[in-house]
């Protein structure tokens, strides 16, 4: 089916992305999460369908809409909900996955399934996400329908294992791989995941993260390099490895004393964390989940970006191939990055192979403080001048929003 032409001012998305693209077709994603759902991955799609018009988007998804605040409209979101108190969170996480697999995902099956034959897409964007697998591929793995993948995050991790059982986390994670051999394209989130993908599926797709805007690779052309009165360190979203980030709280807190300026850790997400033992509210503050817009002018009034991950290998399908979205949202806002987790993980490559911050990879806590006390005082009041060069090589290199979303675009349109 034809789809309507582009109507905005080229200069929005950047005349590259309009060439290729003259129509939209009728995309339906389809995924766990609803289209204003918060986190990483929910951000991705929003960015990478910035201006894909409503009237021409669908959604399907194993979780409703609770909140709109993100502002992401589309035609029509079919939904077949998980029982919240069936959800594996914490308590009885393998009885309840065992109940939604004989129970939830056959009739999630057979939604999905009306939802394509009654919204009759042109193409289908799947996001595997969680307990959006078994029921995705019931339905896509045989070859009947079109579709591209995008794999953002590998669902065997050690908190999947946690949720799932390692026996069902596995099956998911075959799952998701028979979906990458049957779709006609495919992406995933960095290049350690893409060799791996390779390696275990024969097939070869394309790389898609978040990307820095037109407009905000304009502002780090232009920001000025002022000293700062306070070391403000932003960290955005949910933390993961908690006992990771109680660590780097501890060094903080021993050299805060030593450092010429008042430091302050700045947490924005969905999640609190005033109530753990960690926290502490004389120099800690939360400001709770913000647009994304909203979210990048508070992140500029900030000097560092913290992006913690494991600093053991023993999640290494975590610590290899995932890719925090946050590092990008830092980017964007100007922040060199302070890195901590295992030499291999991906955010300690990023950082150190592109010197844009610090790089922590050790779990004791004196040698801890003493490497972020030094890392600290070197970039003294002005850690944008200290880092400039190399973040706006990495920003203009690596994370040009319109590059990305004109990967994607041909990909649908092959799917379609």
């Amino acid at each position: 089916m034809q789809g309507t032409a582009p109507q905005r001012d080229s200069a929005a998305i950047g005349p590259s992305v309009l060439e290729i693209v003259d129509a939209f077709p009728r995309l339906l994603v389809a995924t766990e999460f609803p289209p204003n759902a918060s986190g990483g991955g929910p951000a991705v799609v929003r960015q990478m369908l910035k201006e894909w018009p409503a009237e021409r988007l669908f959604w399907w998804s194993c979780l409703p809409e609770t909140d709109s605040r993100f502002g992401r409209a589309v035609a029509a979101h079919r939904v077949k909900p998980i029982p919240p108190r069936l959800y594996p969170h914490f308590r009885l996480c393998r009885l309840k996955s065992w109940l939604l697999d004989r129970l939830w995902v056959p009739a999630a099956a057979r939604s999905l399934r009306k939802a394509l034959r009654e919204l009759r897409p042109d193409a289908v964007w799947v996001i595997p996400h969680i307990w959006s697998i078994p029921p995705i591929g019931r339905v896509l793995s045989g070859g009947e329908f079109r579709f591209h993948i995008s794999i953002h995050d590998y669902v065997d991790i050690n908190s999947g294992i946690a949720r799932l059982g390692a026996g069902r986390a596995a099956r998911m994670a075959r799952t998701v791989e028979r979906l990458y051999r049957a779709a006609d394209t495919r992406d995933v989130i960095c290049e350690s995941m893409q060799s791996d993908m390779r390696r275990r599926t024969g097939c070869d797709g394309a790389i898609v993260h978040a990307g820095i805007e037109p407009e905000d690779l304009a502002y780090l052309e232009r920001k000025e390099s002022v000293p700062v009165a306070e070391i403000r360190i932003a960290y955005a979203g949910t933390i993961i490895v908690e006992k990771e980030f109680a660590l780097f709280v501890q060094a903080l807190e021993a050299i805060r004393p030593q450092l010429p300026r008042p430091v302050f850790l700045d947490f924005f997400g969905s999640h609190r964390y005033a109530g753990r033992p960690w926290f502490n509210a004389s120099w800690m503050r939360e400001h709770g989940n913000l647009p994304e817009r909203e979210l990048l002018d508070r992140l500029r009034q900030c000097t560092w970006g913290f992006s913690p991950m494991s600093l053991t290998d023993e999640d290494p399908r975590y610590n290899r191939y995932s890719f925090p979205t946050k590092l990008i949202s830092y980017l964007a806002a100007g922040l060199p990055v302070i890195g901590l987790g295992h030499p291999e993980s991906t955010i300690i490559r990023a950082v150190e192979q592109n010197g844009i911050g610090l790089s922590l990879t050790t779990s004791d806590p004196s040698a801890l403080s003493g490497q972020l006390r030094a890392g600290l005082l070197e970039a003294d009041d002005n850690p944008w001048r200290r880092y400039q060069s190399q973040l706006l090589r990495y920003s203009r290199s690596e994370f040009d929003a319109d590059q990305m979303r004109l990967v994607l675009w041909r990909c649908f349109s092959s799917a379609a």
